[in-house]
């Protein structure tokens, strides 16, 4: 009776004790270098900058050349290949994301003249659009997409 009664006691101090999970140190857990989340897709509105800003360092550390394909995003990481679509007309362009913008209003991106030029809407200034992500540059450490239980 007595190791029933010490037995049960065990048991209830387990249960009602606080439970504590294993966790690395901070030190063991690798960084998550530009850790944005994936997305399918973003639709925003699209401005353009140009002759203004003509070598200018961007963000990225490069000169800035309207006639080149670039553009301004908030939170890609430098060198992402991305498709933009007017969703105006549907042309789409091919673009390298090198700068951080746009900084007016609540715009998705900011793109070259060139890139304006060959999406139709240098002389509007705005269009609404759809920004796909192709490729992300090749130093990215995407984040994990699953949680990990160590």
């Amino acid at each position: 009776m007595k190791k029933l009664v010490i037995g049960c006691a065990v048991v209830g101090l387990i249960a009602l004790s606080p439970k504590s999970e294993a966790r690395l140190s901070a030190s063991l857990v690798p960084p998550r270098l530009n850790a944005i989340p994936r997305q399918e897709h973003q639709t925003g509105v699209a401005s353009w900058y140009g002759r203004k800003f003509q070598g200018y360092t961007t963000a990225s550390g490069e000169a800035y050349d309207l006639n080149r394909l670039t553009a301004a995003h908030p939170t890609l990481p430098f060198g992402t290949t991305i498709r933009v679509t007017n969703l105006r007309n549907r042309k789409n362009i091919l673009l390298r994301v090198n700068d951080r913008g746009p900084h007016i209003g609540r715009r998705l991106i900011d793109v070259s003249w060139a890139a304006a030029k060959r999406l139709g809407f240098v002389h509007s200034g705005i269009t609404p659009v759809r920004l796909e992500v192709v490729a992300y540059p090749k130093r990215y450490v995407s984040p994990p997409t699953a949680k990990i239980n160590y």
